[in-house]
């Protein structure tokens, strides 16, 4: 798989596919887009690995060169469909999110391993044990900044011993400090009980009730040190009314995130979502 992106001009397309078709590469699915605002250009290309003559990390080495070539500035990667992504999960209590993921794992429907579940509450350790995952508890003393800083000191060496592909914030309640932002950049994804830009921060449903909205949503998107405005992923919105208690928003409203998490994941593990500045081209 190969993504990249740099300034548009004549040629781009064709560069890299006679480059790949120089070296007998099959070309199984391609995506291009160009931003007329920012006059950035975007390509994602799916490579037949057994069409080409040589390993991966002989493609990105080759390839490299090309992108230097077309944009010293460009930036793409190259993956291998073939090597199994590993995923860390953050929860606190709610646990719809981690169920439906624990469950599309388990199914074959989403296919990654999931290295271990961490939470700052132990109530999802049970089911997620049940599912043979190893299940962390790191609690997060209130009022106490030297404990919490230790508790996230101590969530990040969990994380990271796993070097996993994507962590994943399943309702997690916690706001991760600008190190942890800045040290899983692009990876750590994060599902918003809200449509973006609307209802930041906590206790949207509560927010959304008070301002009678007809939509409510939930917003699956990349964590930055900004509060719930990082690239957005993916969004989607369920109809409520007048009628609707704040009780039935949140009802409603989980069925959304759990939809909206797993799409925006996929896509995420997928290499499908291409980050340039805080927007998002998702092919």
């Amino acid at each position: 798989m190969i993504t990249f992106g740099c300034p548009d001009r004549t040629g781009i397309v064709a560069r890299i596919s006679s480059f790949l078709a120089d070296h007998g590469g099959w070309i199984v699915e391609a995506d291009y887009h160009t931003d007329p605002e920012t006059g950035w250009f975007f390509t994602r290309q799916e490579v037949r690995a057994n069409s080409l003559p040589f390993s991966v990390e002989e493609l990105r080495t080759r390839f490299g060169a090309v992108a230097d070539e077309l944009n010293p500035a460009s930036t793409w990667r190259v993956t291998d469909t073939g090597e199994r992504k590993r995923v860390v999960i953050l929860v606190s209590k709610d646990g719809h999110c981690l169920y439906d993921l624990l469950g599309r794992v388990a199914t074959g429907e989403l296919e990654v391993d999931v290295a271990a579940v961490i939470g700052n509450h132990p109530e999802l350790g049970d089911i997620t044990r049940a599912h043979g995952i190893p299940f962390h508890h790191v609690p997060f003393p209130s009022g106490d900044p030297a404990g919490k800083q230790a508790a996230f000191a101590e969530l990040r060496k969990l994380v990271d011993e796993h070097d996993p592909n994507a962590v994943v914030l399943a309702r997690f309640m916690q706001i991760l400090p600008p190190e942890l932002c800045e040290a899983w950049a692009g990876r750590a994804i994060n599902i918003h009980h809200s449509f973006l830009p609307s209802f930041i921060g906590a206790r949207p449903y509560h927010q959304a009730h008070r301002r009678g909205v007809k939509l409510v949503g939930a917003t699956c998107h990349y964590v930055t040190a900004d509060l719930d405005a990082g690239p957005i992923i993916e969004q989607d919105v369920i109809r409520v009314d007048h009628g609707d208690s704040v009780a039935d928003m949140v009802r409603k409203g989980r069925d959304i995130e759990k939809v909206v998490l797993a799409r925006g994941l996929r896509w995420h593990l997928e290499d499908r979502v291409l980050v340039h500045g805080n927007q998002t081209v998702i092919f």
